[in-house]
């Protein structure tokens, strides 16, 4: 980076999704802007934080290979198309996520050029108000000033104190996705999203994967219809997942990991070639807060922040996974917007209650909204519409006829309360979900709605349709 480094009218710290897009917008705005990252190589940050580089987009690339390796595997054969000699590259793999991250996180470098944002690799600090210095690789400090400060810096992945990492053959999700070979036998310690993901990926691929979860409840924030959907076709992908399990301790000899849990039975034993836990994720956030820097933490080491995400002191402002809420990339990115927006003078709020949660399994696991649960819970009179993906035209073209998508509505004013899927396109069809209970539209809104033929999203329209008995493609009759 070139130029004055003295003063800025907004400093950001951390280039994650929420970072780099704070960052941009308050460029827009016409607020000189300079985004901190501590990640990089030859004092040359790389940006995309977490999400494009050890998160969400290598996950995904490998989700899209290993889908491809098991469709031709075990599913194109009911295609006519007969395949021998199958083998798995997993370098190869890795070479073309690699690729995808790069282009990616160049990408960031060249919405900062474009959109005038100057950037610099450190570890940076926040010394208080208006005050941050930045320690560069080459051990020089920088001592920066700003009218506002962001801090963006994400998580990182929780680590067991019972269990000691050696990267590898105890891994973080994050050393997961970089594994150079198949591993014959593959525990994970996590039945959430990442947990999934990353047990699909090498199951998949060929590895006898077990999953052990502490709760006694699979998917506890899905609708229980999702989630026991979702575990059955799971396990019936050969995915063992074990519930209500407390693990004790893992101990590596002779590149095999003991893992001891106790579960309803008792003591348990289990030994695989790969421990990886997947048990969530905790705020990054050592090292960025000075010991005057004044600003709060609550009881589970997130940064304290008011409805518009300003912190305990004026003007510093915190967002993404450093502050209470889902730890989504789409949560930080929307936060990084509204503050800048804030910022320049504008008043702008985020919806809390609708965001959406995907899991990247195949099929998709999306929902928005209360569950069925949560509505009676609350006391809300509902009504409910039901369509599966086995009646849809387009999912048995595609042989992806398991699943099904479930609207929520209020019983007295019809509007949408809840969206949930599990099938193709789950994620794209929970959007439309979103956009419609944005937009206040009701479940007949939705039934007078036309969609096009063929296509998976015909299903959200059976399930709209069916709340008011309406449904054509399959029985009203209430499941």
């Amino acid at each position: 980076m070139t130029g004055c480094l003295e003063h800025y009218d907004v400093i950001v710290i951390g280039s994650g999704p929420g970072g780099y897009v704070s960052a941009i917008r308050c460029s827009q705005l016409g607020l000189k802007t300079l985004c901190i990252e501590r990640c990089g190589d030859s004092d040359k940050p790389i940006l995309g934080g977490t999400c494009l580089n050890v998160g969400c987009i290598p996950s995904k690339a490998l989700l899209d290979s290993s889908y491809k390796f098991f469709q031709a595997e075990k599913e194109l054969k009911f295609h006519g198309i007969l395949m021998e000699k199958l083998s798995v590259d997993v370098i190869e793999m890795q070479k073309r996520k690699e690729k995808i991250v790069l282009g990616l996180t160049k990408g960031v470098q060249g919405l900062f050029k474009l959109n005038h944002v100057d950037s610099i690799q450190g570890e940076a600090l926040v010394e208080g108000v208006g005050k941050v210095s930045v320690m560069k690789p080459d051990n020089s400090k920088v001592d920066l000033t700003a009218d506002y400060i962001i801090i963006a810096t994400g998580s990182r992945p929780i680590e067991l104190p019972s269990i000691s990492f050696d990267q590898k053959s105890v891994l973080t999700s994050t050393e997961a996705l970089n594994l150079q070979k198949v591993p014959e036998r593959l525990a994970v310690i996590g039945a959430g999203a990442i947990g999934l993901e990353i047990g699909s990926i090498w199951s998949r691929l060929g590895s006898e994967v077990e999953i052990l979860e502490t709760l006694k409840d699979f998917l506890p924030s899905a609708d229980k219809q999702i989630s026991s959907e979702a575990l059955k076709i799971l396990t019936k992908q050969g995915i063992t997942i074990k519930l209500a399990v407390n693990v004790q301790s893992a101990e590596i000899t002779n590149d095999e990991v003991t893992v001891k849990y106790v579960d309803e039975s008792g003591e348990q034993e289990l030994i695989v070639d790969k421990l990886i836990v997947a048990v969530g994720r905790t705020p990054a956030i050592q090292n960025v807060l000075g010991q005057n820097s004044g600003v709060e933490i609550d009881d589970k080491g997130f940064i304290k922040v008011n409805s518009s995400c300003e912190t305990s002191k004026v003007n510093i402002y915190a967002i993404g996974d450093t502050v209470y809420g889902p730890m989504l990339a789409h949560k930080a990115t929307e936060e990084g917007m509204m503050v800048a927006e804030n910022i320049a003078g504008e008043s702008i709020e985020i919806d809390y209650e609708r965001i959406p949660a995907v899991i990247y399994t195949h099929p998709e696991i999306a929902w928005v909204g209360l569950t069925e649960e949560q509505a009676n819970d609350n006391g809300l009179e509902i009504k409910t519409g039901f369509f599966p993906f086995s009646a849809n035209g387009r999912a048995l073209t595609s042989s992806e006829g398991i699943g099904f998508v479930k609207v929520i509505a209020d019983a007295k004013d019809d509007s949408i309360q809840g969206i949930h899927v599990i099938g193709p396109a789950a994620a794209d069809i929970v959007q439309q979900g979103v956009i419609a209970m944005n937009l206040e539209s009701t479940a007949e809104d939705l039934s007078l709605t036309m969609f096009s033929h063929p296509t998976f999203s015909e299903a959200f329209h059976e399930a709209a349709l069916f709340i008011r008995g309406k449904a054509i493609q399959i029985s009203n009759r209430k499941r």
